[in-house]
């Protein structure tokens, strides 16, 4: 008979993350094989887990249709060489797609109807672009007067957290989009990152083959002058600009999760224990604020209060929107506990794909960290919500970092 089980993120990969567009390392790659060589990699990384024992697949995106189409769950799974046996599924929540992928797992697993999954996303921006071109809005949004004609402008929804919070300053927000650059290039000088990332062979126009094995968005060289002197595309004389908006991005990420029981019968060491998760809705003209919703409900469920948390790792779909959740919650916006690694400024934000990339980086700086005991995931999403999980480090110790 099925049992309640703890749920725990076994492990995590992902892709170097490539600039969308004809110009990016990815343009000639399908967004399908991205996953696969995601789920390859991890497989590979855990070989105590049989491929056969996994109850399920559930792979993110947000424009599905063509190579993101097909139900990627299954057909990756096929494509990644898992046995027929395994099913899969695909799923979408815009942003937080492998967030979701990850809880709607999760709540198999800890209902004890699973014992292991396989939960990520993927997201080609270059092939499928969201600019409505792959999707038809229903006109009752605009003619109900439900929601602004521009709320799927991302760029303008940025803009009016700006405006509804004048505190929240340019300054601000392109200090924050420059400590971005700057700590993902110290930690990749460092050797934080590679360890995660799965090389995917890549071949450019002229047929010549290669090797991504890094993010290629980076810009370490961003100062607060260069900053300054951007242009602000979403609006006249606005505040958000390039470099303090994630860029266009394409990649995938693909996670393992176990039950309790799974863990032990396979001898598994698992990198985090998942706590509470919770999504949340807002406005969606302020879609930017929705972490800060879904993360006090996170709280609430974990009985635990926002000083209990010793790392965050939230995604900066905008500076701004980090930036709004900090001052919400009385946080500096130069906190060492918040994207120590840096974030999605700097690495991109492949929609779907990224809810996981969060939690690879987390369980990582827990490995580092065993004095700290909770951790948040948390991220902003399109059409107005907030995607927040809460997860505890399995190597806590208890004695404070002196």
């Amino acid at each position: 008979m099925a049992e309640i089980s703890d749920v725990f993120f076994v492990d995590g990969m992902r892709t170097p993350f490539g600039r969308a567009g004809e110009k990016g390392m990815y343009w000639n790659t399908r967004a399908d094989d991205l996953a696969v060589k995601a789920s390859i990699g991890l497989m590979e990384r855990n070989p105590n887990v049989p491929a056969e024992r996994i109850d399920d697949v559930a792979i993110a995106a947000t424009s599905q249709t063509g190579d993101q189409g097909l139900t990627l769950g299954r057909s990756v799974a096929i494509l990644a060489g898992l046995p027929v046996t395994v099913p899969g599924f695909a799923i979408d929540r815009m942003c937080a797609g492998a967030m979701t992928s990850v809880t709607t797992m999760a709540g198999s697993i800890g209902m004890g109807m699973y014992d292991l999954a396989l939960a990520g996303g993927v997201e080609h921006m270059g092939r499928h672009p969201l600019d409505g071109s792959n999707v038809d809005p229903n006109p009752r949004f605009v003619a109900e007067k439900l929601v602004s004609a521009d709320a799927l402008n991302m760029g303008l929804t940025a803009e009016r957290i700006h405006d509804r919070f004048p505190e929240l300053t340019k300054e601000r927000a392109d200090r924050f989009g420059m400590l971005s650059q700057h700590k993902v290039q110290a930690a990749y000088e460092a050797g934080k990152f590679q360890p995660d990332l799965v090389p995917v062979a890549i071949k450019d126009a002229d047929g010549t083959w290669g090797l991504a094995t890094e993010d290629e968005g980076r810009r370490p060289e961003t100062t607060m002058e260069g900053l300054a002197g951007l242009k602000t595309p979403f609006r006249p004389h606005g505040r958000v600009t390039a470099g303090t908006s994630s860029p266009l991005t394409d990649g995938a990420t693909m996670s393992l999760l176990a039950g309790g029981t799974a863990v032990k019968e396979l001898g598994l060491t698992p990198k985090m224990k998942l706590v509470s998760f919770a999504f949340a809705g807002v406005q969606p003209e302020i879609m930017g604020i929705g972490p800060i919703p879904s993360t006090e409900k996170a709280l609430r469920k974990a009985g635990l209060t926002i000083e209990d948390i010793g790392l965050f790792e939230l995604n900066e779909a905008f500076a701004i929107q980090v930036i709004s959740l900090l001052d919400h919650f009385g946080i500096a916006d130069d906190d060492p506990r918040v994207n120590q690694w840096g974030g999605a400024i700097a690495l991109g934000h492949p929609l779907a794909a990224s809810g996981v990339r969060l939690m690879i980086q987390l369980a990582a700086q827990f490995a580092e960290r065993p004095d700290v005991r909770y951790g948040l995931t948390a991220m902003c999403v399109g059409l107005g919500q907030g995607g927040s999980v809460i997860w505890e480090n399995p190597f806590y110790n208890g004695k404070r970092k002196k």
